[in-house]
């Protein structure tokens, strides 16, 4: 991926990763608006280094884990300025729901949940988001993160055991 790339070709690649790198970025912000900024931070980034590619197949992977990073940041940014995140419910979730009723249990659901994940670190978040959201097998996702695919998977357990204490705590288990 040396060659010059074109404006419509950083275009296509823009529309066909934007999808997941706003699921990633949400994944770990919790929060509509700085997920979509995180986005836009990882396309000027990749567009900077789009010359240091190699591989054209580790293009989705390189993108996951600048906006990981990114991402991170972000809430690092955030959390120094002492804003509080809060989870911001899209037009697309809201307009789903069938009743009101439904649409109470699901943002209840919603709210135990990010309260649950809020338990974890960044580090932590960004690796089960990878894992549960987006599927990636430990392998992928160390490669997205730079990490050793044995901290991953140690990252995951301890992820894993922290929700899984702080739901027993709250009777959820």
């Amino acid at each position: 991926m040396n060659e010059e790339l074109s404006k419509e070709d950083m275009m296509t690649i823009c529309f066909s990763h934007q999808k997941l790198l706003f699921h990633i970025a949400f994944g770990i912000t919790r929060d509509y608006h700085l997920a979509q900024d995180v986005v836009q931070e990882t396309f000027l980034k990749a567009f900077r280094k789009i010359d240091t590619i190699v591989d054209e197949a580790k293009l989705r992977s390189w993108l996951a884990s600048i906006t990981s990073r990114t991402a991170i940041d972000f809430v690092r940014k955030e959390k120094r300025r002492k804003e509080v995140l809060e989870t911001e419910t899209t037009y697309q979730e809201v307009a789903s729901h069938k009743n009101v009723e439904e649409e109470v249990n699901s943002l209840l659901l919603q709210n135990e949940i990010t309260k649950a994940f809020d338990v974890l670190n960044a580090n932590q978040k960004s690796v089960l988001h990878l894992k549960v959201v987006e599927g990636m097998k430990e392998k992928e996702i160390a490669e997205a993160l730079h990490l050793n695919q044995n901290n991953v998977k140690t990252v995951l357990y301890r992820a894993r055991k922290k929700l899984s204490m702080y739901l027993e705590e709250k009777n959820y288990a």
